[in-house]
C-alpha cells in the first residue's frame, strides 16, 4: 500500500485504455528475490540482468520507462544505456532527506546517487513545481512535469450515500484519520503524539506498526484495508491527519478531499504544492491546531477541489514524456548482441 504502487498501476491501466500495450516489469517476474533491508514486505529481483534483457527483446517496447532506483532499475538504466536506447525516468522518494532525518548524514551522497541514476536518461519526470526548482539546483537535468491526479469514482462522498452507515467504525468522534503506508519516513510519531478529542486511527501496515501500537496504545490500529473499504474510511473520517515531511507529492492528500474529508498536514513540499492556499484544508507546524480548524472546513468543497485532478489529463502527460525507440532498434539488436 503506497502511493507509487497506486499510481502505475493506474496509469498502466489509462494507457491501455488509450489503446497501448504495456508490460510492467517487477520483482514478481524474477525468481530469486530478497527482502528490502527494513522493509521485508518490498522485494528486491537478484541479480536481474540477463532475465530483463529476456523481457525487453521479448516484448520489443516502443518506450522504457524506469522509475525506481532498485535492482532492477538499475539493470534496467545498464541495459539501455549499453544498447544507446532512450528511456525516462521519474522522481518518487526524497532519499536524500530521509537518510539526513533518519541516520543524521548521507544527504548529498544519496542526492549524488539519485542525480547520477537520472541523469542517464533522456526525460526525467517530477510533480510538482517545488520538486522541479529543487531538483533543478541540484544538479538533476531533462526535467519535464508530470502531475497526479484522483480517480473520483472510487474515492467518493460515502456519505451522501443513505445507504452508508456512517457510524461503521463505532469510535468516538471526532475521528481524525491517517491512511496509508506505516513507516517512519511518514512522521506518525507526530500525530499519534497529538493532544485531540475523539480518536486517532491508522489504517495501513507497515514495518513501524508494531513499535507505534506498543507506544501508543490509546490509538485505534486497523491494519490494511483495501478496495472499497479504503475510500469508506477516508470518508467516515472527520479530518485526515497527514503529517509526512518528506512527500514528492502526497497522493493520500488527494484522495481524501475527493472522499469529502478535509486536511491537516505540515506546510512542506507536496501538501503545498496541491492545496496552496485553497480553504479545503489546514496546512501548519501547529499540527494540533491545524487539526482542529480542518473540522469547520466544508465537506462538499473538500470534492470539488479533488474534481480537478483528472487521470486522464494526467496519463496524457506520462504518454507526452516517453522518448520513442525507433522500431528498427529491435530488427537489429541480436546482432548487436552478438557482436
Amino acid at each position: 500500500m503506497n502511493g507509487v504502487v497506486r499510481v502505475f498501476g493506474i496509469t498502466a491501466e489509462r494507457l491501455r485504455g488509450f489503446g497501448h500495450e504495456v508490460e510492467i516489469v517487477g520483482p514478481d517476474r524474477f525468481r530469486a528475490t530478497l527482502p528490502a533491508p527494513g522493509y521485508p514486505e518490498v522485494r528486491l529481483a537478484v541479480a536481474p540482468g540477463r532475465r530483463l534483457a529476456e523481457i525487453i527483446e521479448a516484448f520489443r517496447p516502443d518506450a522504457i520507462h524506469v522509475p525506481v532506483e532498485g535492482p532492477i532499475g538499475l539493470a534496467a538504466r545498464r541495459y539501455c544505456r549499453i544498447r544507446g536506447l532512450p528511456f525516462t525516468t521519474s522522481f518518487h522518494t526524497r532519499f536524500g532527506d530521509y537518510f539526513a532525518k533518519r541516520v543524521g548524514g548521507g544527504s548529498r551522497l544519496a542526492y549524488a546517487a539519485q542525480r547520477w541514476f537520472h541523469n542517464g536518461g533522456d526525460g526525467f519526470m517530477v510533480q510538482t513545481d517545488t520538486l522541479e526548482r529543487e531538483l533543478g539546483t541540484r544538479g538533476f537535468r531533462n526535467i519535464r512535469r508530470w502531475g497526479r491526479a484522483v480517480d473520483t469514482e472510487f474515492f467518493r462522498p460515502w456519505r451522501d450515500d443513505p445507504a452508508f452507515d456512517l457510524d461503521f467504525l463505532a469510535l468516538q468522534r471526532p475521528i481524525f484519520l491517517y491512511l496509508g503506508r506505516v513507516s517512519p519516513e511518514k512522521n506518525l510519531e507526530g500525530f499519534l503524539s497529538l493532544d485531540l478529542p475523539g480518536s486517532k486511527v491508522v489504517v495501513g501496515d507497515g514495518p513501524a506498526l508494531d513499535p507505534l501500537r506498543a507506544r501508543f496504545p490509546d490509538a485505534h490500529f486497523l491494519g490494511r484495508r483495501t478496495g472499497t473499504d479504503v475510500g469508506r474510511h477516508f470518508a467516515a473520517a472527520d479530518v485526515f491527519v497527514f503529517p509526512s515531511r518528506f512527500e514528492t507529492f502526497g497522493l493520500v492528500v488527494l484522495e481524501a478531499l475527493a472522499s469529502g474529508t478535509p486536511v491537516a498536514a505540515l506546510p512542506v513540499p507536496g501538501p503545498l504544492d496541491i492545496l496552496g492556499d485553497a480553504p479545503h484544508a489546514v496546512l501548519s507546524e501547529d499540527l494540533r491546531d491545524a487539526a482542529l480548524k480542518a473540522l469547520s472546513i466544508d465537506r462538499a468543497g473538500c470534492r470539488r477541489f479533488a474534481e480537478g485532478f483528472s487521470w486522464e489529463r494526467c496519463t496524457r502527460e506520462f504518454e507526452s514524456h516517453l522518448v520513442p525507440i525507433p522500431p528498427a532498434v529491435w530488427d537489429v539488436m541480436p546482432e548487436r548482441r552478438r557482436r
